[in-house]
């Protein structure tokens, strides 16, 4: 019985899951991003984001830890040494999933799965809006309604200069 035991089993025994899991994060790794199965993407988001938080610490046990993991000392390298350094700022979410539509010969669900901060197409567009965030929020007077106002009220000063006239 699988009771309580919420992760996804793949329809796998735990051997060949684990050794299919820490091959993908290989590949992702290597390559940044990956197409596969959307169950195969949300259980490797589970397994590889703990890993990654790992390597923002740069330590000796940190790298024997997630070694225990991949068993790629390549993998390894690059987790640390430029993925580690580029996410260090980042609270989470190091992964995102895009669903990409379904499989033709199984009508399997497929995903891509990429590092968020290496996604030149998203990152580039909120880069380039400015330094400060905006928040979405009803009501409040800021800088841009206070002017709008004041260019509102010129106009209508205007107008009736024009009509009395």
């Amino acid at each position: 019985m699988r009771h309580g035991k919420k992760f996804n089993h793949l329809g796998r025994k735990k051997g060949h899951r684990r050794a299919t899991l820490a091959n993908m994060a290989i590949s992702l790794i290597e390559y940044k991003r990956i197409n596969t199965t959307l169950a195969k993407a949300k259980a490797l988001r589970v397994y590889l984001e703990p890993l990654v938080t790992k390597s923002k610490n740069n330590s000796t046990h940190s790298r024997r830890v997630v070694f225990g993991y991949l068993q790629n000392k390549e993998a390894i390298k690059e987790l640390f040494d430029e993925i580690g350094v580029k996410v260090a700022d980042r609270p989470g979410g190091y992964l995102r999933i895009v669903k990409t539509g379904f499989r033709k010969g199984d009508a399997a669900e497929m995903a891509m799965i990429e590092f968020v901060d290496y996604n030149e197409v998203y990152s580039s567009s909120s880069a380039s809006k400015g330094g400060k965030k905006t928040r979405r929020r009803r009501g409040g007077k800021g800088a841009a309604t206070t002017k709008a106002t004041e260019a509102t009220a010129a106009l209508a000063a205007a107008v009736t200069a024009d009509e009395e006239e």
